[in-house]
């Protein structure tokens, strides 16, 4: 899949310049997330909170897939979110698959208010290894956290599935902006230590100059072939 056009003319010898035009500037790295779990946990919310910063109630289902963008700076890097939501349904399982390959990062999302859709984050995980890069960075979400009357999953069981896969974990409310922007810029963060400040980063320039970072999958010859991204 071809990454979206991006505007190399940034203000970058024009000073301070405006709040409109500094919200589109130049970014220094651009990260792919993918936001996955079953249909009705509250993903487009969340997705519209961290990237709008809005809310609205009404229930739209995702149709195969939908993305937004948004930039934000880490340890003085501008670090540009291609966040990608997935459809829950089962018809468009065979749709998102293809946007597990190359994703940097994965948030997980469950309903605190649905158990099915908590057993279900195993399900998500194995699909996550059968379709993602090794490498890729995860991280759990327990949404819907203001409902404390319809609550059913307890913080402690969202912890405990989390410890159990070795990553982190938070519970947030789209509806409250409760942990939102925490939990995208928690695994950004996480993705820049992973690609940018070790080893395993792999910066590849591109001709504006900007640098698309890519996953890590320590895959070899007749593998990598398979392993291009959608």
């Amino acid at each position: 899949m071809a990454q979206p056009q991006v505007n190399g003319g940034a203000a970058a010898g024009n000073g301070a310049g405006s709040n409109a035009s500094s919200k589109n500037a130049a970014y220094d790295y651009l990260i792919k997330l993918l936001l996955i779990g079953d249909s009705g946990v509250g993903k487009s919310c969340l997705l519209l909170r961290f990237s709008d910063d809005s809310f609205t109630p009404s229930f739209i289902t995702t149709i195969g897939i939908d993305f937004k963008i948004r930039t934000i700076e880490l340890e003085g890097k501008r670090i540009k979110l291609q966040i990608w939501d997935t459809a829950g349904q089962e018809r468009f399982r065979t749709i998102t698959t293809a946007y597990y390959r190359g994703a940097m990062g994965i948030l997980l999302v469950y309903d605190v208010t649905d158990e099915k859709s908590f057993m279900n984050i195993r399900n998500w995980i194995r699909n996550i290894e059968q379709h993602a890069t090794e490498s890729v960075n995860k991280i759990l979400i327990g949404n819907k956290c203001d409902l404390v009357d319809k609550k059913v999953i307890d913080t402690g069981r969202g912890k405990q599935l989390a410890q159990e896969y070795g990553i982190k974990f938070l519970e947030t409310s789209a509806k409250n902006s409760i942990n939102v922007d925490e939990a995208f810029i928690t695994l950004a963060r996480d993705i820049k230590k992973r690609l940018i400040d070790t080893a395993e980063a792999q910066p590849t320039p591109q001709p504006n100059g900007k640098v698309v970072l890519k996953a890590n999958d320590k895959t070899t010859g007749a593998d990598k072939k398979d392993k291009k991204c959608c």
